[in-house]
């Protein structure tokens, strides 16, 4: 297999370098009297075609409207194929799943076999997500480009019956997505052997590592046969991911197709500076003023997602929340229901930021900043995908300065101060007694505060006035007092002495000494 790679890259090398410079076409009135110089001719453009893909996976494109690959793949496709190691940069969004996906069907079609005994299937590739949300998204990905190969593939994530997957997991599957967590349940049940791993691929690291996935990863890399090629995709590389990277990549080939936590350059980013108490107005206003559909709200917290939610209900807008506390059933029927528009507003947390292919995303927003400034760049990336535009829309308060300086830090640009026009929200609420005006005399002048404990003397007066004044709150100061058990108001009175019968009672009762001591161990020898 490693052969027919190398000449498949020969071709493809040789064939690049053989492309002959067409000559640059000159218009009649403007061509010179002598020859002119030969120009420099154009970097041919590259096709799935060119890279030697099986004819089913050729097939698979085709259906899917792919043609040309992106930077990330171009440059990745040919190194997966000769089996070294990769490092994969690249901006979210510019199709990293199938820059390690393709090659790894095309090196695996050398195995593949239309048997039906699971033991013509053993685990050959695994690839880690972090988030079931990613996981979905690589599979959906991977099962498309090998829907026409006898490959088999499969997804296992938690929060789901482990039934189902055991079952296909038994039956033998190739490739394998999965989180690392439910990976090691599976492991443990003894449903997979990774005995026969020949590729391991860790998707958006960075995210596993924030997500404490570390000691879980080491688990599975000692589980996995010393000989194999790894693979690690992520749209940021900080320190800890290159220091990790370290432990297990042999000589691997870093491939950056943009700077280090860059954006992209179709994405239109603001932020708007409001106090507090006036961001889930705002959101509203500008889902309004710019009639936005298929919009995902970002929130920092669970509690914070469900209640954005619920405002954007009662101000009659088509909107949910996904985050951790949701079942996986509810996450993808929310999800299934956004892709489809049957929801304007997607109100998530981190856990939605990583994987989500959403076709015609228009915008996001940032209800909170994000705590980790890495995350900025994952969320802005669901909009302005396969290299359309997009809006990546911010919301902060004074609490959150020092969170945008280092946003701006890591992406290296200054974000835009918007302004807002048309935005009047409604005075905060104040407590009840800012609310409520002083009663005034019959003269006209205020009265002034009543003491606090003033607040029980005159029980009597006020009950004869309840009925002028009507009903009285079941609850509160002025609540009605129901009446109480005379007995529950009675001092204490001590027990009185015990009766003359119980005392001339009492020498009778007495034990003996000699008694106690043979409970405690026995009699002393007289």
């Amino acid at each position: 297999m490693a052969s027919a790679v190398r000449r498949h890259t020969r071709k493809f090398m040789s064939e690049t370098e053989s492309t002959p410079t067409p000559s640059p076409a000159i218009a009649p009135e403007a061509a010179p009297a002598a020859a002119p110089a030969p120009a420099a001719s154009a970097a041919p453009t590259l096709t799935f075609a060119d890279f030697g893909l099986a004819p089913e996976i050729q097939r698979a494109l085709t259906d899917q409207g792919y043609t040309r690959p992106t930077p990330i793949q171009e440059q990745a496709i040919p190194v997966v194929l000769q089996g070294r190691d990769v490092m994969g940069a690249a901006q979210t969004g510019t199709g990293k799943t199938a820059g390690f996906s393709l090659p790894i069907i095309q090196l695996l079609m050398a195995h593949a076999s239309s048997s039906m005994s699971p033991a013509r299937h053993p685990v050959r590739a695994l690839i880690l997500t972090p988030t079931r949300e990613l996981a979905v998204q690589v599979a959906e990905n991977v099962k498309a480009y090998a829907k026409h190969t006898p490959l088999r593939s499969t997804v296992v994530f938690g929060g789901m019956d482990m039934k189902p997957q055991t079952v296909i997991l038994r039956g033998g599957v190739e490739i394998v997505i999965a989180t690392p967590g439910r990976l090691l349940d599976h492991i443990e049940q003894k449903n997979i052997s990774l005995s026969q791993v020949q590729m391991l691929v860790m998707d958006e690291a960075d995210r596993m590592l924030d997500m404490g996935f570390l000691p879980d990863l080491q688990r599975i890399i000692n589980l996995l046969p010393k000989q194999r090629q790894n693979l690690m995709f992520s749209a940021t590389f900080s320190p800890e991911i290159k220091k990790l990277a370290a432990t297990f990549l042999n000589d691997p080939l870093t491939i950056e197709v943009a700077r280090s936590n860059q954006t992209a350059d179709k994405v239109t980013q603001v932020v708007y500076k409001v106090t507090e108490d006036q961001k889930h107005a705002l959101v509203a206003h500008l889902l309004r003023q710019r009639d936005l559909k298929q919009v995902i709200v970002f929130s920092n917290t669970k509690i914070g997602a469900s209640r954005l939610a619920r405002v954007l209900e009662q101000e009659g807008m088509s909107a949910t929340a996904i985050h951790g506390d949701k079942s996986q059933q509810e996450r993808m029927a929310a999800l299934e229901a956004f892709k489809k528009g049957e929801i304007d507003v997607l109100v998530a947390t981190d856990v939605a930021a990583r994987g989500l292919d959403i076709s015609d995303l228009p915008c996001v927003i940032n209800f909170d900043l994000p705590y980790n400034a890495e995350d900025y760049v994952h969320r802005i990336g669901r909009t302005g995908r396969a290299g359309a535009s997009g809006d990546a829309i911010s919301i902060y308060s004074d609490k959150d300065e020092r969170l945008l300086v280092d946003i701006e830090k890591l992406i290296k640009q200054s974000i835009k101060r918007g302004e807002l026009t048309g935005f009047n929200p409604a005075p905060a609420r104040s407590s009840d007694s800012e609310r409520r005006p002083p009663r005034r005399a019959e003269g006209g002048e205020a009265r002034p505060a009543r003491a606090p404990e003033s607040r029980h003397a005159g029980d009597s007066s006020r009950d004869s006035r309840s009925a002028e004044r009507g009903a009285r709150p079941a609850f509160g100061p002025g609540a009605r007092r129901e009446k109480a058990d005379p007995w529950f108001l009675k001092p204490y009175e001590p027990a009185k002495a015990a009766a003359p019968a119980a005392a001339s009672m009492a020498p009778v009762a007495a034990k003996p000494k000699q008694k106690v001591a043979a409970l405690l161990g026995g009699l002393l020898k007289q």
